[in-house]
């Protein structure tokens, strides 16, 4: 087992809480897994109507942002969903890389190429290159 730090930095309040927010990540096989042994951040747990019974009245998760593609939640069972592909990447990669068989939106789309302008603000907010690699 690996060490645990003593905390969640706040994150739990955050996904527990707010209206609604959006998880960006590495979209790695090891790091989407079909069950977890501890939630820092609670999402939508095991489907429909969790949260409300666990007590957290409001939102969750909007969308996964990935370094392969976006999923998004079925309004009824809160299962994640494959909405977009970035460039590059097939839907084959993306089911490699998750370790439970992910759902396909029937409305699958291309996820657009940022222009020169967002480009230079993503540039601008993230200088070390932390996010977009640069």
């Amino acid at each position: 087992m690996a060490t645990r730090l003593p905390g969640s930095g706040g994150a739990c309040d955050l996904a527990g809480l707010s209206q609604r927010h959006i998880i960006i990540m590495a979209h790695e096989k090891h790091r989407l897994v079909t069950k977890v042994d501890y939630i820092t951040s609670p999402g939508y747990g095991n489907g429909a109507g969790w949260r409300e019974k666990s007590g957290l009245p409001r939102g969750g998760p909007s969308a996964v942002i990935t370094s392969l593609g976006i999923m998004r939640f079925d309004p009824v069972s809160k299962e994640m969903v494959l909405v977009s592909i970035h460039p590059g990447v097939t839907a084959r990669n993306i089911l490699d890389n998750t370790g439970w068989q992910l759902k396909i939106s029937d409305m699958l789309e291309k996820t657009p190429v940022p222009t020169e302008y967002e480009l230079k603000v993503l540039r601008e907010l993230d200088p070390e290159g932390y996010w977009t690699g640069s």
